[in-house]
């Protein structure tokens, strides 16, 4: 018999007793018209639940203007450029950005929210909300997608106790059992990117009870967000691991009202997986972190001289605080430690953030 793992259970919305994958029960619990966990009508989105760098401090929302610039600078100064916030939860990076920019470079934004939530109350009317993408081809700018790709549902495998790679089925009270082993395309990136030690020996088979996250249609997702544009620069920033340091038992879990909980597919709880940013990133792409990008955008944490103390106590306050707010955004054991994924679209935009003082 498969192993069967209970979880708690909890009732929001509609329940069902059927087996399916984990992309299944996400997509449902996540994004469902009416019962969805980021889809339903008057929910506070992601900053209810857990802490973004967005929400963390504005310096993140100025970091992102500041990068739009460079794009800018290097497209030209074209007459019209765009600004699409993939993921753009309730609006609070497109309104921090908008408010960062300088004049002349505001008046020719042309901001995008990519969200599948519905436009919230009050939002800037210049921002065009829309649940999908732009066209491909179709616009020129900086396209930003934070913590959007670890939201991209996957499918999850577990090694039975043969080692053999098998779909993890899941109910919606979070109840799971494995299912018939991995074939095919899923097969295939498990082989190229999450083995070893997933798949490692001569027969394709690992140690049982290893857990994985199938990333394929997070690459296939960051792909089409990457063709949209016609030139300019898509970043992705994220939880992220590499092909060399997989975790053993995967990542899939959940969050609610600030706190991590089990993954549970009712709608009741985000549900999250850290991404394989290096499987997503296509030939032209440069990865780093975000502590790297930050400094390289002029988010450093440096603490003021003491001697502003004595000359400008108030001053001095207030830097002492926007350096602590920019430590907490670069700190490598926590949000600094998120990786950045940079895909220039065309030559002009390769490299923003070399050759900047740091």
């Amino acid at each position: 018999m498969p192993p069967v793992r209970p979880a708690p259970a909890r009732t929001v919305g509609q329940m069902t007793n059927e087996w399916c994958g984990w992309r299944e029960a996400t997509e449902r619990a996540l994004y469902g018209p009416e019962n969805g966990f980021y889809t339903r009508p008057g929910g506070p989105g992601p900053a209810g639940h857990f802490r973004t760098s967005v929400h963390a401090s504005p310096l993140y929302a100025g970091a992102v203007a500041t990068l739009l610039c460079r794009v800018d600078t290097a497209l030209g100064r074209p007459d019209e450029l765009a600004l699409v916030d993939v993921g753009a939860g309730r609006g609070e990076l497109l309104t921090g950005v908008l408010a960062a920019l300088p004049a002349e470079v505001s008046a020719r934004v042309r901001p995008y929210a990519v969200e599948r939530a519905a436009r919230p109350q009050g939002l800037d009317p210049r921002i065009d909300w829309r649940g999908e993408l732009p066209a491909p081809g179709s616009v020129s700018g900086l396209l930003f997608a934070n913590e959007w790709l670890d939201n991209v549902p996957v499918d999850v495998v577990e090694t039975d106790e043969d080692g053999v790679p098998r779909r993890v089925l899941v109910r919606a009270d979070g109840t799971e059992r494995l299912g018939e082993p991995v074939d095919g395309a899923d097969a295939d990136w498990l082989r190229r990117w999450w083995a070893p030690p997933l798949t490692a020996d001569a027969t394709g088979g690992g140690s049982p009870g290893l857990r994985a996250e199938i990333g394929r249609p997070r690459d296939e997702a960051w792909a089409r967000a990457v063709r949209t544009l016609r030139a300019g620069l898509a970043v992705a920033a994220d939880y992220a691991h590499e092909r060399s340091g997989r975790p053993l038992f995967g990542t899939l879990t959940g969050f609610r009202d600030g706190r991590e909980v089990p993954p549970v597919p009712d709608g009741s709880c985000d549900i999250t997986a850290h991404v394989a940013l290096d499987a997503c990133a296509g030939p032209s792409a440069e990865r780093l972190t975000q502590r790297a990008a930050l400094h390289a955008l002029g988010v450093t944490g440096r603490r003021p001289p003491l001697t502003l103390a004595a000359d400008d106590p108030a001053g001095y306050l207030r830097a002492l605080s926007t350096a602590g707010a920019a430590g907490e955004l670069t700190d490598p054991a926590g949000l600094g430690g998120f990786g950045w994924l940079m895909e220039p679209v065309g030559g002009e935009c390769a490299g923003l953030l070399k050759g900047w003082d740091a």
